[in-house]
């Protein structure tokens, strides 16, 4: 089963001479790089989905935190051993 994660954005950097803007996102205490180049408009703070190492869609708080606990659940969260931080 393929999965895209919600994850918060804490920084934007950019390679190749500034033209791929590649996101560092929080997952429960995990950062991760996800490329941006599917939401060049993201900014920080903006929660995303991930899916293999590719923003693709911008969600909300709410839906993230939603998402999180869902998949804890479920108990898919793999190496996102922290995700105690990340829930309400």
């Amino acid at each position: 089963m393929c999965l895209a994660i919600p994850g918060k954005i804490k920084s934007i950097t950019t390679q190749y001479n500034g033209m791929v803007k590649i996101a560092q996102v929080s997952f429960g205490g995990i950062t991760k790089n996800a490329s941006l180049e599917m939401l060049p408009n993201a900014e920080i703070g903006d929660y995303v989905l991930v899916h293999v190492g590719v923003a693709i869609s911008k969600v909300n708080e709410e839906e993230a935190q939603k998402t999180f606990k869902y998949l804890e659940e479920i108990g898919e969260l793999g190496e996102l051993d922290d995700i105690e931080d990340y829930l309400p």
